[in-house]
């Protein structure tokens, strides 16, 4: 031993280095699962590196400022700095390609809609309510008026953390906006003041029996419970993965999910692609007046859009029968937080833009617009993409992957790894640990006064006071060439229904209004 150990006292510490390698060496010529290692001997290990940090390298070395996918840039900068209240100018002019194809021109007006002295926006320069009332049309026992027209979209606890859903809630709160649970259940983090839109899908999580099918009982127990639930929605497809089912590990199963999601510790949970509460349009029909009858709730649908044939059947239910949806939330099939294969990220169902402008026009032309308050959600948490979907007939904007940037998401693409840096979209505590609670709700509080502030300039410089104001011919989309661009509502077909509005006055004196102007 003694003779061993002075040996090695003599090996000089490159010495060891080299028999390191050769140990890599040897194992690398020797396993079959890696052909570049196995080829090419601890030099391979450099390929797997390069590629394991490519992501990073590209974002922040490689791409230029608008290159990036899903959020280049230049937007992640403007929700990083709107979030902290920082200041989110460009100077020199725009690095944008004005030019490039379906490149959105906002018409302004040559004399801006001037408020008076005693307009709500003159004491508050943030005040921005839906200008309609979900659940009014259907006479819902508990009608709804979101105070914002910017909320938190549908994202779940165990998909997203314990604090950032904190976070997003306390933030809600303090923008008067709402908060989608998602269809993970209602978590004690979503209780933290803040209006709520409770979600659910084929899961039923929250709301599910024994037998893993959907309990009207626990729903009514739920809402009696929670006085600041303002509104239920039924998850009918998402734009990640429209018309697929999920499966929850159990081993991601922690007791607390356990217990807010009605599943078992430990055990696989399936949410299939179809919903057992109903399977055709007429009992999608029944089930939400059911649900509206034993809530009072106003009740809507979400759905990515695809094919129009069971909207139609939708809309011709809703003739007859005077009733349906109170709100339908449109998502886009670019995806969202929502992980997926990329076979249907890339390709099952439209993006947002064609697939709102099919269903609207469908409603429009049944004359339905009336009774529906229509949600936008996919990729529209800025201004002058809202003022867009405004035109199209949108009447508020859900943001999921913005309000998660504006509480520190920095777009690493790993949310379904469970490594997430910033500890967003993780459920391991160390990781979450960096995200501070108070900071972070100021910080979406910020990013929705910023969005709303810029929102109304927009909105006052092309001659309106609202932005249900707006129509499609106030906005344009580059053909490549001018003498070709067309207004939207050329290019679209249609121009969205008038919205009844009286002045941001008469919204702020609605009873049912909610957030914190509640009355």
């Amino acid at each position: 031993m003694d003779s061993i150990l002075s040996f090695l006292g003599e090996i000089p510490w490159w010495g060891y280095v080299l028999i390191f390698l050769a140990i890599i060496a040897l194992r690398d010529v020797l396993q079959r699962s890696h052909t570049v290692s196995h080829n090419f001997p601890i030099i391979g290990h450099i390929r797997y590196i390069l590629e394991g940090i490519g992501p990073e390298l590209r974002q922040y070395l490689v791409a230029n400022n608008r290159e990036e996918l899903p959020f280049n840039r230049i937007e992640r900068s403007w929700i990083y700095a709107s979030a902290k209240g920082e200041n989110n100018y460009e100077g020199f002019g725009t690095d944008r390609d004005i030019y490039a194809f379906q490149h959105v021109f906002i018409n302004n007006a040559m004399i801006p809609y001037k408020p008076a002295k005693d307009h709500p926006n003159v004491a508050d320069k943030y005040f921005l309510p839906c200008a309609k009332v979900m659940g009014l049309y259907n006479n819902r026992r508990k009608p709804f008026r979101p105070a914002s027209i910017i909320n938190v979209s549908a994202m779940s606890f165990g998909s997203l953390s314990a604090k950032a859903v904190e976070s997003l809630n306390i933030g809600v709160q303090k923008a008067s906006a709402y908060h989608n649970t998602g269809e993970g259940g209602l978590s004690p983090y979503h209780r933290n003041g803040g209006d709520v839109v409770f979600h659910f899908g084929t899961g039923y999580f929250g709301v599910r029996g024994e037998d893993g099918n959907f309990s009207m009982e626990k729903l009514k127990e739920l809402v009696a419970s929670n006085p600041f639930i303002r509104a239920i929605e039924i998850k009918l497809s998402q734009g990640a993965k429209p018309g697929k089912g999920g499966v929850l590990p159990g081993k991601k199963i922690t007791k607390e999910i356990a217990q807010i999601r009605g599943v078992q510790i430990g055990k696989d949970v399936l949410s299939p692609p179809n919903h057992s509460a109903f399977s055709t349009v007429p009992e999608l029909l029944k089930f939400i007046e059911a649900i509206a009858q034993e809530t009072g709730l106003p009740v809507g649908i979400k759905a990515a859009i695809g094919k129009l044939e069971q909207w139609e059947q939708l809309i011709a239910g809703m003739k007859s029968s005077g009733k349906g949806p109170d709100f339908i939330t449109v998502d886009g099939g670019e995806g969202g937080t929502g992980a997926a294969p990329p076979s249907f990220a890339d390709h099952v169902s439209l993006p947002w833009i064609y697939g709102f402008s099919d269903l609207y026009k469908r409603f429009q032309e049944e004359g339905l617009c009336d009774r529906i308050v229509f949600i936008g959600s996919g990729k529209l948490g800025f201004p002058a993409k809202a003022a867009m979907a405004f035109a199209m007939g949108a009447d508020i904007i859900n943001v999921a992957r913005e309000a998660m940037m504006s509480i520190g998401c920095i777009q690493a693409q790993i949310c379904h790894t469970n490594r997430c840096p910033s500890g967003v979209a993780t459920q391991k505590k160390w990781l979450q640990n960096g995200i501070n609670v108070p900071l972070k709700s100021d910080r979406l509080n910020q990013y929705f006064k910023t969005f709303k502030k810029e929102l109304i300039e927009i909105t006052h410089a092309s001659g309106y006071e609202h932005p249900c104001e707006f129509k499609l011919s106030d906005i344009e989309m580059n053909l490549d060439d001018k003498n070709l661009s067309l207004t939207m509502k050329e290019t679209f077909g249609y121009n969205k229904q008038h919205v009844a509005f009286n002045g941001m006055q008469s919204l702020r004196d609605c009873k049912h209004l909610g957030g914190n102007y509640s009355k």
